[in-house]
């Protein structure tokens, strides 16, 4: 386990009253180890968990088809290996709590990701024990980044980002939006991702549409092109969006796109330790709406294990916690000026990955030069 992350978890169980927290999602999972094991996201059974206690002791648990992967990626680590078939991954559990002498402990568990069938055959195999909702305990401290997170970001914003950009500059009028797709993949392994999330290619009058994949439409002279990825290492993600246009601009598009860097500028300006994330957003509605241009519910997030994670950057968070939060130092932001539709038949996205440093904050996601529109040849 990550030694400085079981230290900061430790220190939030005793204000919390907790004897123990155990992790089941995959997010989790990956914050405290470094890794996550690769079938958990796509088999909510398989659980792979983690326990660490309020006085620093710790255990694994992972399901046999994973057994090696665990144990090489942590060899120092105690894991108690469940059968898929044949064992209850909370018996397991429940097991791996009373070694722990938590048979009767309060112990903080994730209620958002455990199913309800899960959370009952736990509670009949450790009916003496207290299990509490830990999940925006967990939040919170994942909103701070430890410089190893945030040089996985830093490495991950370039990657999208130069993956979006070379892409476009290799594609033509006449290619397709799965064109743009194939030179996007491409390069993000090649740059060294392992994998990616949401990948959205929409040209032309799609571009109007948040969260659509590529489609086999053509180029054509005019069209705005709204790309974005989430490139991924370790469970971490970094999500970066361009927009360009195909030979020359459509009208307005050239204003409404310039308005879209200020606004960005603005928000780099803005965002600081102690800044308030409603103001931030407030000040970014005042611009929009000077061109306007239809306001949406945020202009940034925070971002690492999740695509979305709080603070927001909006009126109201998305996932529970407080209607306002104040930013500090080494949280990490996607920014996204963008508006779906601006009347003209187009939509454009600005959307950058920074880093809050003591006195202000570090655009990540660098490689391109944004204050002009990229053009497609």
């Amino acid at each position: 386990m990550r030694p400085e992350i079981v230290a900061r978890l430790v220190a939030a169980m005793k204000p919390a009253g907790l004897d123990a927290v155990v992790t089941v999602s995959p997010e989790n999972f990956g914050w405290l180890n470094g890794f996550v094991v690769p079938s958990q996201p796509l088999m909510r059974h398989r659980h792979a968990m983690s326990v660490v206690t309020a006085d620093g002791r710790n255990a694994l648990l992972a399901v046999d088809m994973e057994a090696t992967t665990v144990q090489t990626r942590a060899p120092d680590m105690p894991v108690r290996i469940w059968a898929e078939f044949t064992d209850s991954s909370m018996v397991a559990l429940a097991q791996s709590l009373t070694e722990l002498g938590l048979a009767s402990g309060r112990v903080g568990i994730e209620m958002d990701y455990l199913p309800a069938g899960d959370y009952a055959a736990l509670l009949r195999a450790l009916p003496e024990a207290r299990f509490d909702a830990c999940e925006a305990m967990l939040a919170k401290l994942r909103q701070s980044k430890t410089q190893e997170e945030i040089a996985l970001m830093r490495r991950l914003s370039r990657i999208a980002d130069q993956s979006i950009t070379d892409a476009l500059a290799s594609v033509h009028p006449g290619d397709t939006e799965m064109d743009i797709a194939a030179a996007l993949t491409r390069n993000l392994y090649a740059l060294g991702a392992e994998q990616f999330k949401l990948m959205i290619v929409a040209t032309g009058e799609r571009s109007q549409l948040p969260n659509v994949g590529p489609t086999a439409r053509r180029l054509q002279a005019a069209d705005v092109c709204r790309v974005e990825i989430f490139s991924v290492i370790g469970g971490y993600q970094a999500g970066v969006c361009r927009t360009a246009v195909v030979e020359r601009a459509p009208p307005q598009a050239e204003r409404i796109w310039q308005h879209l860097v200020e606004c960005k500028y603005a928000l780099l300006d803005m965002i600081k330790p102690g800044a308030s994330c409603r103001e931030v957003y407030r000040a970014f509605i005042a611009r929009l709406t000077q061109l306007d241009l239809a306001p949406i519910s945020f202009v940034g997030h925070g971002i690492g294990l999740h695509l979305h994670e709080e603070p927001y950057l909006g009126n109201n968070p998305i996932i529970g916690g407080t209607q306002d939060q104040l930013i500090e130092a080494d949280m990490v932001f996607s920014i996204e000026p963008l508006c779906y539709r601006t009347g003209f038949g187009y939509g454009m996205q600005l959307k950058d990955m920074i880093r809050v440093t003591a006195s202000g904050c570090e655009l990540l996601s660098d490689y391109a030069d944004t204050d002009r529109l990229q053009v497609v040849r």
